[in-house]
């Protein structure tokens, strides 16, 4: 029997592993930059990399838990991201820090990937719109805590602790799982080539395949200030890890909050119009960013707070919905969407790495572009959405 309310964190935690894998990791890449004398372009491939590597092994959790259940794969993932996050932790030039964090990556893929799965697995369509937005509240806290936690960390011991506290806290998401019953009640017999022959049905679903890539543009502002916010605000701007931390945790309370007002507004207006009005928040988020109305840091800090509230708006609505758009094969398809979503995150990340003389104006364009597009989009498609594909 499955403990519905357990099961509820932990899905938090497994949908966590990225943003603990990152956040609390980037008050640290100035250090990184000064100690093994290297641009931030090389630098920032620790984040580029990890998450290259994050959307390739999605694919590959995604059918093997069709196949042999959920648990299985969880419990190697999550003991492949403990075992390179030591790694990491005993690291002495760039070159095997990348390596360390692409294998870590490798195995974090099986938790997130999965979370969605056993969602789909153990909750009904309506209630499980309601828990993805719980448990995106509850996420929240791990982007909102993590460079606060890092930065403080940085002020007494080395940036190596960073990834063993990473390790301990995987721990305790093994134990979780591997105390947590099987979720998954109907298996499929894939093999390699059938799995393949799943994806090409996932990518022949239009409807699914569309909204797919639409509701991943909402990734590329929040990963291109992930990916430049260190550079900004520590190296150009002058803060301390400490003070980079607090800036950062504001974006992820926005998004939290974001999260937890989507439950209010889905009830009230339903999931189009909330919808709407999150990526009307991002466009109009990039759009203050590229004015700039306020001068340093709270210029890019105060814009950025409503492009995070609405991606967190955005977020549990979106996933549903693309989700509805399968009737089988659910570790696939969610697979392939967070695919999707990282490798435009991977791609932003890469971009606001390059030798860009104002940053904050990049992450302003990129939110407006982005931002607009999805809106101009969603309000020509949504009218014809009824949540099933033909």
């Amino acid at each position: 029997m499955i403990n519905k309310k357990r099961l509820l964190f932990l899905l938090a935690l497994l949908s966590a592993f990225p943003p603990l894998s990152t956040d609390m990791y980037l008050p640290a890449i100035p250090i990184l930059q000064k100690t093994w004398q290297q641009p931030l372009s090389i630098v920032n491939l620790t984040l580029v990399g990890f998450f290259v590597s994050y959307c390739f092994f999605i694919l590959f959790y995604g059918p093997i838990s069709d196949r042999f259940g959920r648990r299985p794969p969880l419990l190697v993932g999550i003991g492949i991201f403990i075992i390179a996050s030591l790694l990491c932790s005993i690291s002495d030039n760039i070159i095997s820090l990348i390596i360390f964090r692409v294998l870590q990556a490798a195995g974090a893929a099986s938790a997130s990937a999965l979370a969605l799965a056993i969602s789909k697995d153990v909750y009904q369509s309506h209630e499980r719109e309601r828990v993805l937005a719980c448990v995106g509240v509850i996420m929240a806290m791990a982007p909102m805590l993590a460079p606060v936690f890092g930065g403080w960390m940085l002020a007494f011991v080395s940036w190596r602790w960073v990834f063993v506290v990473q390790g301990l806290i995987a721990t305790i998401a093994w134990i979780g799982v591997y105390r947590m019953p099987e979720t998954l009640k109907t298996f499929t017999a894939t093999g390699p080539m059938q799995t393949a022959g799943i994806y090409l049905q996932l990518l022949r679903n239009r409807r699914y395949l569309g909204l797919a890539i639409l509701i991943s543009l909402v990734v590329l502002p929040h990963f291109a200030f992930i990916g430049g916010a260190a550079d900004i605000y520590i190296t150009r701007l002058g803060m301390s890890e400490q003070t980079f931390g607090y800036f950062f945790a504001m974006n992820a309370m926005a998004f939290m909050a974001g999260t937890f007002s989507c439950m209010r507004l889905l009830k009230r207006f339903g999931t189009k119009t909330t919808m709407t009005i999150a990526f009307s928040g991002i466009f109009i988020g990039g759009l203050l960013i590229t004015i700039h109305p306020l001068p340093g840091a709270w210029g890019l800090a105060i814009p950025m707070l409503l492009v995070s509230f609405s991606g967190g708006l955005s977020r549990p609505p979106s996933n549903n919905l693309v989700l509805e758009q399968v009737d089988q094969h659910a570790g696939s398809a969610s697979s392939l969407m967070i695919f999707i979503f990282f490798m435009l995150g991977a791609f932003s990340m890469w971009l606001i790495s390059l030798n860009w003389s104002d940053k904050i104006q990049v992450i302003g364009l990129i939110g407006a572009l982005a931002g607009g597009s999805i809106l101009v989009i969603w309000v020509l498609i949504a009218p014809r959405i009824d949540k099933k594909s033909p």
